[in-house]
């Protein structure tokens, strides 16, 4: 039996010198790796997606990279949780400006936009701009079929009983941006907490598409609103053919919503009142 013995004990001294010489050649924990872990420990572990991240982990893990990401890569729900942005703010040594940093979704469509197709399809915005590029006639138009609201965590979308438009609840949105990253459009974007104006038209391309045209109530990219500002809140953007605002030089003087001849740039209140009245329908 001696030799079983001795077997047996050569392979436990080969195993030991194999677990000696891996952990002297593999390279050594990654020190962002146990960073990634403190941080970790201050996000909602969620895993939704909406910081532009695949998971909460891995949001943690650029935020031990690279402490900027936080800015730029808004976390909404640490945003509302006083003990999380705490923790998040003691790990990274850093002094968050929660205000600065709210955003709130805004939808850059009027829904004025004729229907050029009867769709009897699944509902879903999704699906319906798969088929047969939407209804609209307008493609970039909202197709008004809620696929936003089934994402949305605090029910702060609707969709407009008049227009079939979807609209924001700004009191409930938390600006967690999951409508954006839902919307296959691109029509619902995230703002400032604190914007008086929003845009409503979404039209991107300077050619028309064949057959689905921009709508009559769109852009007409006139200029008027940029040469009605006076406080360089607005620029053209040449690329897309389209206004820009700067809503951070924005003094709410309302020339510009004055000087667009399709009434496309509208404030956010006259918005709020449209939710008031969805709520009482």
């Amino acid at each position: 039996m001696w030799w079983i013995i001795l077997i047996l004990t050569a392979i436990g001294i080969a195993c030991g010198v194999l677990i000696f010489v891996a952990n002297r050649l593999l390279p050594a924990e990654p020190k962002t790796l146990k960073e990634a872990e403190r941080i970790s420990q201050h996000l909602p572990g969620m895993n939704c997606g909406a910081c532009g991240y695949p998971g909460c982990f891995a949001y943690a893990q650029g935020l031990a990279s690279d402490k900027k990401v936080f800015f730029s890569n808004v976390c909404s729900t640490v945003l509302q949780d006083n003990r999380m942005l705490e923790g998040i703010e003691d790990i990274l040594e850093l002094k968050i400006d929660r205000d600065a940093l709210k955003k709130k979704a805004v939808v850059s469509c009027s829904g004025t936009c004729e229907n050029v197709a009867v769709y009897a399809g699944v509902g879903s915005c999704k699906t319906a701009n798969r088929l047969i590029m939407g209804f609209k006639r307008c493609p970039y138009s909202c197709l008004g079929l809620g696929d936003c609201i089934k994402v949305c965590p605090q029910n702060a979308i609707r969709i407009d009983i008049d227009t079939n438009l979807a609209i924001v609840d700004r009191d409930r949105c938390t600006g967690c941006g999951l409508c954006v990253q839902e919307c296959p459009r691109n029509v619902i974007k995230l703002v400032p907490a604190d914007s008086k104006l929003v845009f409503r038209c979404n039209y991107r391309d300077m050619r028309d598409i064949p057959g689905r045209e921009k709508c009559p109530s769109g852009c007409k990219r006139c200029r008027k609103c940029v040469k009605a500002c006076e406080y360089g809140a607005i620029t053209w953007n040449n690329e897309k053919s389209i206004p820009e605002f700067d809503l951070t030089k924005c003094q709410l003087c309302r020339a510009c919503v004055e000087a667009c001849p399709n009434g496309l740039i509208v404030e956010l209140d006259e918005i709020d009142k449209r939710v008031e009245v969805n709520l009482k329908s």
